[in-house]
């Protein structure tokens, strides 16, 4: 995946803003089944949310993990909340067009 410039990321970050967190990180931590939450969701929606309800303190670590192994690209951080992105791969698919 191409890298996003900083302001592309700040123009993804506006768009979060409404969205919920659509994966949650629980005592299980990053499972093989929250990888695949992750790559569904991000199909679907491009931009989505990821809530750490434990790890709370690893949560900038396991974010590197999670963008990495779910090859995205992690957007921002909000408290306990991370944002990533990742665009659809067929052009005529994707939801949100960076400026």
């Amino acid at each position: 995946m191409v890298k996003i410039k900083g302001s592309d990321r700040k123009y993804l970050r506006g768009l979060a803003h409404v969205l919920k967190p659509v994966v949650f990180i629980g005592k299980g931590g990053v499972t093989a089944g929250v990888i695949d939450s992750m790559n569904e969701a991000l199909d679907q929606h491009e931009l989505i949310k990821v809530r750490f309800v434990e790890f709370k303190e690893e949560r900038k670590t396991l974010a590197g993990e999670i963008a990495e192994r779910s090859e995205c690209e992690q957007v921002g951080m909000i408290g306990h909340v991370a944002i990533f992105f990742r665009a659809h791969p067929n052009e005529e698919k994707r939801k949100i067009q960076l400026p």
